[in-house]
């Protein structure tokens, strides 16, 4: 099992270089802290923003300068800023590379869910991410293998409601990497557990990537 910061290492390292790419709340932000500064990857936040750089501490912090999220964050030469319209135009206009989301669930078909538990008293909060789901070309998922109860995350199929069909391609977790494929879904790299147990954890069919 990996840590957060570790994760979100593995998810910048295979940000293709020059790439542009939303990162989407929560999780997937801290993946900006770990971009190589010569990589030229372009991030973007919806609330308006292209060239973001890491997360802002000390006296960096502006508070004016902030991502979706709501977390300050710093500017690389030549950010730039925009009408929020013009920034959704940008997510839906197919201009993003990338954009790496949470997730309450992902289908072994890469059906993605990450804006309602469907529990009565949860509050929905799709923001932008339908828009992200279906405009980037590449949909990257982080997210724990599994709820705090055990029970597992990606499944054969999404049980709470959908945020898109067939749009995630990679689901990085803290137990192993996911490819999701045409030949259904294949483990790419293992994080300190062997391949037959990570297989007894899911009910979704895996292959394991030939080295």
């Amino acid at each position: 099992m990996i840590d957060r910061q570790t994760l979100a290492k593995l998810v910048a390292a295979d940000i293709p270089a020059g790439a542009f790419v939303n990162l989407g709340i929560g999780q997937p932000t801290e993946v900006a802290d770990h971009l190589a500064p010569d990589s030229a990857v372009v991030l973007h936040t919806e609330n308006g923003m292209l060239g973001m750089g890491p997360q802002a501490h000390g006296d960096d912090v502006d508070l004016d300068l902030i991502n979706a999220g709501k977390i300050p964050v710093t500017e690389l030469p030549g950010a730039s800023y925009f009408h929020h319209a013009d920034s959704f135009a940008m997510m839906r206009g197919g201009h993003l590379d990338v954009c790496v989301l949470g997730a309450y669930q992902v289908s072994a078909r890469g059906d993605l869910a990450n804006w309602h538990s469907g529990a009565p008293d949860a509050i929905p909060a799709v923001g932008g991410a339908m828009d992200l789901a279906v405009g980037a070309k590449q949909v990257f998922v982080m997210m724990n293998l599994l709820t705090r109860d055990g029970k597992p995350k990606l499944l054969p199929e999404c049980t709470y409601p959908l945020t898109g069909l067939r749009c995630v391609s990679r689901v990085y977790t803290d137990l192993a990497t996911f490819l999701i494929t045409e030949n259904g879904v294949v483990v790419r790299d293992l994080h300190g557990v062997e391949f037959a147990d990570l297989q007894s954890l899911l009910d979704v069919p895996l292959t394991e990537e030939l080295s």
